[in-house]
């Protein structure tokens, strides 16, 4: 977890909070992630709320992984087993590649927090069109534990040995 001295360089998100009932001022969950992406000097260029239906997920998604401003997309909410919980289903068509190791670790992790209840977790990742997409579990304390145990290293363009940034689309002010 050692940081070279390579240079720091922040990531475009966008933030999406999938949720019936939630709005920007009861959103704890998509705030803790734009309060600590900030804190770690990142640029937040986007925010949504969006209720929990496939097509109103793919539709912003989409438009995010076609912009060339963003090079990271959170999304938290809708990852669980109800039946309005469509988030995975959103966006897996969406992935050039699936990042398989964020849900297993993210899993792993949450297991010493929550013990078995973390099976019901369908936290996953992937990229699309040079974007890193993630999508967590709408509880503050799981975007917690995906802020503080996986996001935060991989976003940091100095973590080692690897990290997320080598892979996502160039910014143009940044080429």
């Amino acid at each position: 977890m050692s940081h070279a001295a390579k240079e720091f360089k922040p990531a475009h998100v966008a933030v999406l909070t999938v949720s019936d009932t939630r709005n920007l001022e009861t959103d704890t969950s998509g705030q803790y992630y734009v309060d600590n992406l900030i804190e770690a000097g990142h640029k937040v260029v986007d925010r949504a709320i969006v209720i929990d239906d496939i097509y109103k997920i793919r539709a912003i998604v989409s438009k995010w992984i076609a912009d060339e401003n963003v090079q990271v997309i959170i999304s938290t909410g809708g990852t669980g087993f109800t039946a309005r919980d469509y988030t995975p289903e959103a966006l897996m068509p969406l992935f050039d590649k699936e990042i398989e190791g964020f849900g297993e670790l993210f899993r792993a992790i949450s297991y010493q927090e929550i013990g078995t209840s973390t099976v019901q977790s369908r936290a996953l990742g992937g990229f699309a069109n040079k974007t890193v997409i993630l999508a967590t579990p709408g509880s503050t304390n799981a975007c917690r534990t995906a802020w503080t145990k996986i996001i935060k290293e991989q976003l940091d363009s100095r973590h080692r040995p690897c990290n997320f940034m080598p892979h996502v689309k160039v910014i143009a002010e940044e080429a």
